[in-house]
């Protein structure tokens, strides 16, 4: 019997081509138009190839750095490679920070007591200043959230270390939920510690995974004032000092973190686009961000997201999709440390005229896609999308929730723009997020491709009916 759904959906393409031009959109009807455009991301997809290309070639693409000028310069030849009515690239100046030397954090044996030193596995957050060059030492006091490093005050943390060590949530079903809960130690943490006298920070890594791979991440300091150095520890080496200090508080440890800040550079927004035939000043966006951390190939994040955004314009030109809108995908930069590609662009899109539909970003991983998240002044945004769940769940993705979209669209949102999010399972994204461990072989071809046709078929069907 396996001739059965063969023979239907020939009988659907046929019944699809008998429709005349006024009564069926260019792919056919719904049903077909997703399975149309599935097949050729999951059949004859080349986000796969092209990550694989953009993470050999282009690891730690951080804003200011040589890597992220040669992804710039893959992503625009990429973009031109598809026959597009435009392809142009959009000035960002981004900060630019280097991590320098690598990064030393060792607990020192007891005072008095003759024994080695105990390394422990740290990466200097973004955008920590420098320890002396022969590093410092000093004694550690450990809290659990920011309200506990203010109730110490300043006598008790004054020429001190804090430690920084709430693991994320493990009862949370949803990681992206755990991180937000844990998140801030390592965005504030520093610069309030800072403000009652500490030396330095130290902050366990932003995942459930117990392991020996540190997560760096940005962090925020004051633009006046003294600022301290700051590196994340791995979680084991979190508890490895957590245990050690237990024991005796009175334990020092020694840090050398050799990074420094440069002048703003140059960078951009890498942009290409299908031209609507009905509606071209009406816009739909797709993007993702093109930066990285320095120390990861950024595969999950955000090399899927990119990929997956290149090959939604891909997508419609093998299919010979001519949109009514103006379909454009956007490679943004900087969205790491500093979100200056968004913010450029939302500030393009303010002074151009143009009317945003939506702007959607896959800036969550690449793994099977589950949903989309909706945020919008224009009402219920996600309601309405809710009527076409029923093409979407043969494609495993179940849900169309209230919400944001990714960090780089949330700035349209601000402009009446309706904004969505790709949300994939988020079970395994914080096992590598931000991290060496962040490479090609955690990406799956098929759960990158599916997030892709996703995408895509979302962006066909606002294109057809609108939000």
């Amino acid at each position: 019997m396996r001739f059965v759904p063969a023979f239907l959906g020939l009988l659907a393409l046929h019944s699809a081509a008998s429709l005349s031009a006024q009564s069926a959109p260019p792919l056919g009807t719904r049903e077909t138009g997703l399975r149309r455009i599935f097949t050729e991301a999951l059949a004859h997809g080349q986000a796969c190839s092209n990550l694989r290309t953009l993470l050999t070639n282009h690891p730690g693409r951080l804003a200011g750095s040589t890597a992220l000028a040669g992804a710039e310069r893959w992503g625009e030849q990429t973009l031109n490679g598809l026959d597009l009515d435009r392809v142009w690239r959009q000035d960002v100046m981004v900060p630019h920070w280097e991590r320098g030397a690598p990064e030393s954090v060792r607990l020192l044996p007891p005072a008095g007591v003759r024994g080695e030193t105990v390394a422990l596995a740290a990466v200097a957050l973004g955008g920590s200043i420098a320890t002396p060059p022969a590093g410092l030492t000093a004694a550690v006091i450990e809290v659990h959230s920011l309200e506990a490093l203010a109730s110490l005050g300043r006598e008790k943390i004054t020429g001190k270390i804090v430690f920084f060590n709430r693991p994320m949530d493990p009862a949370e079903p949803e990681p992206g939920v755990a991180y937000g809960g844990a998140v801030d130690q390592r965005s504030r943490g520093p610069r309030a510690a800072a403000k009652f006298g500490a030396v330095a920070a130290l902050v366990r890594s932003m995942t459930q995974t117990l392991d020996d791979v540190p997560h760096t991440g940005n962090t925020a300091y004051r633009a006046e004032g003294e600022n301290i150095p700051a590196a994340a520890l791995s979680t084991l080496a979190a508890d490895r000092l957590s245990a050690a200090l237990a024991a005796n508080p009175a334990l020092q440890v020694e840090m050398k973190i050799h990074s420094r800040w440069h002048p703003d550079a140059l960078a951009h927004n890498i942009i290409g686009e299908i031209r609507g035939s009905e509606s071209p000043d009406e816009i739909i966006v797709v993007g993702g961000h093109l930066d990285s951390w320095d120390i990861t190939p950024g595969a999950h994040d955000n090399g899927s997201g990119i990929v997956q955004s290149i090959e939604v314009l891909r997508i419609f030109r093998a299919l010979g999709y001519q949109p009514r809108h103006t379909i454009r995908c956007v490679l943004f930069t900087n969205e790491e440390n500093g979100l200056r590609g968004g913010t450029a662009y939302a500030a393009y899109a303010r002074a151009s005229g143009e009317k945003h539909l939506l702007a959607v970003e896959s800036d969550e991983g690449g793994f099977t896609p589950r949903g989309f998240t909706f945020g919008s002044a224009q009402g219920p945004v996600h309601r309405r999308a809710q009527r076409w769940l029923p093409l979407f769940e043969p494609y495993g993705i179940l849900a169309f929730t209230r919400g944001a979209g990714g960090a780089d669209v949330g700035p349209l949102m601000a402009l009446g723009v309706t904004v969505g999010n790709l949300i994939p399972d988020g079970q395994r994204y914080f096992d590598h997020h931000h991290t060496v461990t962040d490479s090609f072989d955690k990406v799956h071809p098929r759960e990158l491709a599916l997030g892709a046709g996703a995408l895509a078929a979302l962006i066909w069907l606002v294109d057809q009916e609108g939000l």
